[in-house]
């Protein structure tokens, strides 16, 4: 018997632990799922037989080595900061370690260790990154094997709403995932290369630099580019591309009203406040304008930042930010009070449904000089608030690559992602048996 430990019982572990229990039941693993709130590991678990729920706080030593000790595998489903902290307690005790999340440099530093150790270290193993890699490198191969020179990558992917669950909402958006992350997305600069030109995009004007990406089923997006687009130039093999761009979705008309918060400083999380009892919404926003004795916090708004338009005003307004309600959070940064706004008017509703949206764009030069285009789009919607689009394509890729280890269909040792055929191939080919399967276009021009 092979003993998984998953470590976070959160709602992007839901899919995970299901597939993992479907495939303990045939081929005799052993769960044990650990979090710090137990309640939540059994509620998940549902009294299984071949499971277990117990209780860790993560960042206790001794609990992690006490989990991680009786383990063949270990998954972490833990906040990202978190993962170079069990990875090495699994390389101090010979574990195989598997994560979704970004590869750190942390997590880069002990790679020839686990290289030495003959261990298996396999990260970003979910939907982006994950399923972005595996989908993108499949292209990648089959054009290089077919000798064609690829001259432009774009990639793009989205957590939003499903249209039907969109209507109550001018955002046409809700918290699918981690709200702090959505408040705090694209803070730095991020970069990238077009037409073979360095660019540069800091954080005040990432939502004013979008491109416009359309799905034939679901409609049009707005797409702004990633922290860092360049470091995937080595990753893919393509040192010499002359564009590349990965970037995140959001429905059309979602970045120019985002933007104005981001103008006026309310996404800013380098400084804390302490408000007075009276504050509310209102008092709030107006903080963030200029002093006028005259002009309404309306008024002010359009003078300072004249592009804003009826239609932003109006989602300004439904958010609240204009009432004299009182305001939730009185002490903390201006992005944590803006998010615990947000969290109230962007829940998830029990008859909500979130959605997945990726695309690759690529254009190549083929043997005989044609320029090809190829566009490759995914559209996942979720089932209900727990089998939610999002946990389908963050968990599945991860709960497959760990049964393919498990079953030896992956002989690899050391510090992986998923870009190699032997680990992309089986497991797309395997997401595709459960309805997560690409739709490509492909036309020429000479």
């Amino acid at each position: 018997m092979k003993t998984i430990l998953v470590i976070g019982a959160g709602k992007s572990s839901h899919v995970l632990v299901d597939y993992l229990l479907e495939q303990g039941f045939i081929k005799d693993y052993y769960l044990i799922l650990a979090d710090a709130r137990v309640e939540l590991a059994e509620k998940m678990l549902q009294s299984r037989e071949n499971a277990e729920a117990i209780q860790m706080e993560v960042e206790n030593q001794a609990d992690r080595r006490l989990a991680i000790v009786r383990a063949d595998v270990v998954v972490s489903m833990l906040p990202a900061f978190l993962h170079p902290l069990v990875a090495r307690d699994c390389l101090a005790l010979g574990k195989h370690f598997f994560s979704a999340s970004y590869e750190s440099e942390e997590m880069r530093a002990l790679g020839n260790e686990v290289a030495e150790k003959g261990l298996f270290f396999l990260n970003e193993c979910g939907l982006d990154p994950g399923i972005d890699h595996m989908s993108a490198m499949k292209i990648i191969d089959s054009e290089k094997a077919a000798g064609s020179s690829i001259v432009l990558f774009k990639s793009y992917c989205g957590g939003v709403l499903s249209p039907e669950s969109e209507n109550d909402n001018p955002w046409k958006y809700k918290f699918t995932w981690n709200p702090r992350n959505v408040v705090l997305a694209g803070q730095g600069v991020s970069r990238f290369i077009r037409n073979g030109k360095y660019k540069f995009v800091p954080y005040h004007m990432l939502f004013r630099r979008t491109d416009k990406v359309r799905f034939d089923d679901v409609g049009e997006f707005d797409g702004y580019a990633n922290r860092d687009s360049l470091g995937y130039r080595g990753v893919y093999g393509l040192e010499d591309i002359p564009t590349i761009i990965r970037g995140t979705l959001r429905r059309a008309g979602f970045c120019k009203s985002w933007d104005v918060l981001v103008q006026l400083g309310m996404t800013d999380n380098t400084f804390t406040v302490e408000l007075p009892e009276d504050f509310t919404m209102r008092t709030f926003f107006n903080a963030f304008l200029p002093f006028d004795p005259v002009q309404k916090v309306e008024e002010k708004l359009q003078t300072l930042l004249p592009w804003v338009d009826d239609e932003i005003l109006c989602k300004l307004e439904w958010l609240g930010l204009f009432s004299n309600e009182p305001l939730p959070l009185l002490e903390g940064s201006p992005a944590a009070i803006l998010q615990v706004i947000l969290e109230k008017k962007w829940a998830m509703q029990e008859n909500d449904h979130d959605m997945v949206v990726m695309q690759h764009q690529f254009e190549s030069i083929t043997v005989q000089e044609v320029k090809k285009h190829i566009h490759s789009s995914l559209v996942i919607k979720g089932e209900n608030r727990t089998y939610t689009a999002m946990a389908k394509t963050v968990g599945l890729p991860l709960g497959i690559a760990v049964d393919m280890f498990l079953q030896g269909e992956i002989k690899l040792k050391g510090l992986h992602l998923p870009i190699k055929k032997e680990i992309y191939l089986p497991i797309l080919n395997k997401l595709a048996e459960r309805g997560i399967v690409f739709r490509e276009e492909v036309w020429y021009a000479s």
